[in-house]
């Protein structure tokens, strides 16, 4: 086992293949890690190129090699970011001035070198294929040496050449205890984890920067106050929370926080263990709304912002969209 995928958690499937691979000297010239953002795709891909380049180094130099490619400063490591500008894809010249010269004659100082795409479904998207398509014949024929790794929370959005020409490697989205383990690891507050955790939708990069700040705890608190302005049925409380909620900063993450409440709301009413609760440091509060409104329609609820949700891809209105909610959770 390398020391270089110790700190990746949760991910034990893509480690065991690529820990493998390397134990058996078979890497792939090209791969396709996919899966959620946050969950630790790129610091895999950067373990498995230490691992590789440090193959057979003392201890020290391992160390110092893996120092040089977390900074950007090793010659045989190159991280391709999207550009920062229209649709973010990389320009077709790009390609052919920067990448393909790196590929033609790296590595220069270990035996392997890596371009690794950390975005790649947004850097090589079929919609714009021309920087993909120049890529094609180098990764159709790589030199010896010469790995390949892109990064796709959407692979589907690669060209199919492209995918198919990558062994595909799959990241899940991180456990609760996992996720609970970063947070103590990064020393966050304590009484953030519960919130953190139940929003993060499994990404470790989510539940950290909603531990920060109170950022996780506040959410749950906006959830708390549009369930409250539900129960209370007033038609103008409702209308002022709903234009609170969807003008403030993160309204995807007051639905995340809203559907999160409702579903404990649901299982505190058909007698869940509160130990399996997102919110579990908010018992009495999920009680009374389980008592006044019962499981079938917390889950009423839960599916209408399943529904909102769907809508908001068209741009469906956001005040309008958390009221139906909201009535629906008045009954």
């Amino acid at each position: 086992m390398s020391v270089f995928f110790e700190p990746i958690l949760g991910q034990p499937g893509a480690r065991f293949a690529l820990e493998g691979a390397i134990e058996r000297g078979r890497v792939a010239s090209a791969y396709l890690f996919e899966g959620p953002s946050g969950v630790g795709k790129q610091q895999a891909a950067l373990a498995l190129a230490k691992s590789m380049i440090a193959r057979g180094a003392t201890p020290a130099a391992a160390t110092e090699m893996a120092r040089r490619i977390d900074a950007g400063a090793h010659p045989d490591v190159r991280i391709v970011l999207p550009r920062d500008t229209g649709h973010r894809n990389l320009q077709v010249q790009t390609v052919r001035e920067e990448i393909i010269p790196f590929t033609q004659f790296a590595p220069f100082e270990a035996k392997d070198a890596f371009v690794i795409f950390p975005e790649a479904d947004v850097s090589l998207p079929e919609a714009h294929p021309e920087a993909a398509n120049a890529m094609l014949k180098t990764l159709e024929e790589p030199r010896a040496g010469l790995h390949f790794i892109l990064l796709a929370e959407r692979p589907d959005r690669l060209l199919v050449t492209i995918r198919s020409r990558c062994q595909r490697v799959r990241f899940g989205a991180l456990p609760s205890d996992v996720l609970r383990a970063i947070l103590t690891r990064h020393g966050a507050p304590e009484d953030s984890h519960d919130a953190a955790v139940a929003l993060a939708g499994g990404s470790a990069d989510r539940a950290l920067a909603l531990a920060a700040d109170g950022a996780a705890n506040a959410l749950f608190d906006r959830a708390s106050a549009i369930a409250a302005a539900a129960a209370a049925g007033r038609p103008g409380d409702m209308t002022r929370v709903a234009e609170e909620t969807s003008k403030g900063d993160d309204y995807r993450g007051a639905l995340s926080a809203l559907a999160a409440f409702y579903r404990d709301v649901a299982a505190i009413a058909v007698g869940a263990d509160v130990n399996t609760l997102a919110f579990r440091s908010h018992v009495p509060s999920l009680r009374e709304h389980a008592a006044r409104i019962g499981a079938a329609r917390a889950a009423d609820v839960c599916a209408a912002l399943r529904q909102l949700e769907e809508e908001l891809e068209s741009n469906a209105n956001k005040d309008l969209g958390l009221l139906r909610v909201m009535m629906v959770a008045r009954g």
